[in-house]
Order: C-alpha cells, then structure tokens, then sequence
C-alpha cells in the first residue's frame, strides 16, 4: 500500500503504510522542516503498517525537533512498536 500525507488544519495525517519504499517521499516533504516551522503534529491514526524504516525515520524527526528546540507531537497510537519507541 502507499503512502498519502495530507495537511488539514497544521496536522499531517499519514495514511497507508510508512515502509521502506516510500521513506524517500516522506523525507522530501519533511526536509528541513524545523528550519522554518516551529511544531509538528502528524496522525498516525489511519497508519496501516509501519516498518523499521519507517519507525526510524519518525525517530529521525524528532531527533531533528529536539535539536531545533521544537515541538513534535503524534496524534493516535495506532501502532505498538511506535508507541514504545517514544515511551519514556
């Protein structure tokens, strides 16, 4: 399945699966974002599948807010494996 990202009201919404082969469009929408935003918030709720890939490149973002100072916030727990990667 592919991946679609839309922006609604300063949340993107990512629905489909976040794998391996779509990362590269993932990381071109979100490249360099904390430059010129100060938040993030994406929902993951209609996520349908998520790979190590995938996982990494979400980490791969916050790690990029914490280094700006931003916030970067995930709206849904619609995966495990997510979820325990941020839970602290």
């Amino acid at each position: 399945m592919s991946l679609i990202i839309k922006k609604s009201n300063n949340v993107y919404e990512l629905k489909g699966s976040l794998v391996k082969f779509n990362i590269p469009l993932f990381e071109k929408i979100f490249q360099d974002f904390f430059v010129i935003n100060s938040d993030l918030r994406i929902n993951i709720i209609n996520l349908e599948r998520i790979d190590s890939f995938g996982l990494n490149a979400i980490a791969k973002l916050n790690n990029e807010a914490i280094s700006y100072q931003k916030t970067f916030s995930i709206i849904g727990m619609g995966n495990k494996e997510l979820f325990n990667l941020f839970k602290v």
